[in-house]
């Protein structure tokens, strides 16, 4: 049944039933329309105008570069990781409706032009500087809006394990894979303020001052109060300087070795007794220089002795708060989220996806994943209302972003009907109306 070309299929089961095709007016990404009016709230095609620049000339601007960038994000933000998926989304009624005007009729970019837009004008050295000017100016709107007077930030870096011969890929000993090990920097709202791909083999920390400094002194502009948290790979004594020249408070990890042991001799006793059910936990701050550290510096050290474990666990922190020992301590675990975060950047929006051969090309699509990620964080924190505000960015793609609808064109309106599920009406109301609230400063 169904051979007659164009024509609907019937089913024997039910005779009543047909079924047809219609991917031009059918989407099953209606949700990424409320990405877009946040986007036009936070001015993203303004500032896409002031840090990129289109170098096209003549009849080779059938898309805007606006509307190219838009493609490329959003299907990220929607879950599709590859430039191949244009071939089909280019029909679809989510993306041409994100696009200028002239793209709801004609469609959206297909792979040939995608692909060329991300490998060779993006990686222009003036546009690829700019993708980083862009994703940082799109976050100072957001701080516009809803920015604490004290900023923490927190810096890691993550395996991007890669299956080719991608340029400054390398065997990684500690991840045990060839991978890049790019360096992330977040804000404790979740945004991603900079970026870096590295080659696979280098140190966790190396380039820090690069993405680090440059953000301390912007917050300190500002007039913020700065805190800085990281794991031990960070603990270098040039991190401490830096930061103590600055007037940053930090809280870093840092290993433990014999003689810090010895600092804490009499906590690593058993209590007498039967264990508890409940961890014992133990906390003691105390000075300490290391033989490569021009000064003492404050630790805190945390043992815990757990039900069936022969050997307590312990953690140094090295800093200058003024907290209490376990205030530190509680401080420093909340860097956890940034992992959390990372997480979030490989799975929802394929941060992971760097199958290109030129080096270059895969930092393009680093940032274009990065700039996808701060739009769905934006959208989460600034619009989704208190009860699913803790949603994930994967929850926000398979609850929200997926959302079907069909797009039916009238002489003056295009209406899209969007099918009624996780995303009610009420709830769309409810986010366009926070989007509409937002006092966001022109320019």
């Amino acid at each position: 049944m169904g051979e007659i070309q164009n024509q609907p299929f019937q089913l024997s089961f039910n005779t009543s039933l047909k079924i047809d095709f219609q991917g031009s007016r059918v989407t099953s990404d209606g949700g990424l329309i409320l990405v877009r009016e946040l986007d036009e709230r936070l001015g993203f095609g303004e500032l896409i105008e002031q840090h990129l620049t289109d170098s096209r000339h003549g009849k080779n601007t059938q898309f805007s570069f606006a509307d190219l960038l838009r493609q490329s994000v959003y299907s990220r933000l929607a879950g599709y990781e590859d430039v191949n998926d244009a071939e089909r989304l280019c029909h679809d009624p989510a993306f041409r409706l994100i696009g200028s005007e002239k793209v709801w009729d004609r469609g959206a970019a297909l792979t040939s032009r995608l692909q060329t837009f991300e490998t060779d004008m993006l990686a222009e050295e003036e546009n690829f500087a700019g993708l980083g000017r862009l994703n940082r100016a799109l976050i100072a709107k957001a701080e516009s809006v809803d920015s604490p007077q004290r900023v923490v930030l927190d810096m890691d870096s993550t395996e991007l394990p890669v299956y080719g011969q991608q340029e400054q890929s390398a065997y990684n000993g500690h991840f045990e894979s060839t991978c890049y090990h790019p360096l992330l920097l977040f804000n404790r709202e979740g945004d991603c303020l900079a970026a870096k791909l590295r080659p696979g083999n280098v140190h966790s920390a190396e380039d820090w001052e690069e993405l680090l400094l440059p953000e301390i002194e912007r917050q300190q502009e500002l007039g913020k109060e700065v805190v800085f948290r990281a794991d031990a790979a960070f603990a270098k004594p040039e991190i401490y300087e830096a930061l103590e020249e600055r007037g940053v408070k930090y809280a870093i990890r840092i290993p433990a070795n014999d003689s810090l042991e010895r600092d804490i001799l009499e906590l690593l006793t058993r209590p007498v007794g039967r264990p508890s059910h409940k961890p014992a936990v133990w906390y003691k701050s105390f000075l300490y220089q290391a033989a490569s550290w021009k000064t003492t510096r404050r630790v805190v050290a945390k043992v815990e002795f757990h039900l069936g474990e022969l050997f307590p666990r312990v953690g140094f922190i090295v800093t200058n708060l003024t907290l209490s020992s376990r205030a530190v301590v509680r401080f420093y675990n909340k860097r956890g989220t940034a992992e959390q975060w990372i997480k979030e950047g490989k799975q929802a929006v394929k941060m992971t996806r760097l199958s290109c051969h030129r080096f270059r090309s895969n930092e393009v699509r680093l940032w274009l994943s990065i700039i996808a990620y701060n739009l769905g964080n934006l959208w989460r924190r600034l619009v989704l209302p208190q009860r699913i505000g803790n949603w994930s960015l994967t929850s926000l793609q398979q609850r929200l972003v997926k959302t079907g609808g069909r797009l039916v064109k009238h002489a003056r309106y295009y209406w899209l009907l969007l099918a009624e599920s996780h995303l009610t009406r009420r709830l769309f109301a409810s986010m366009l109306g926070r989007i509409v609230g937002l006092s966001v400063p022109s320019g």
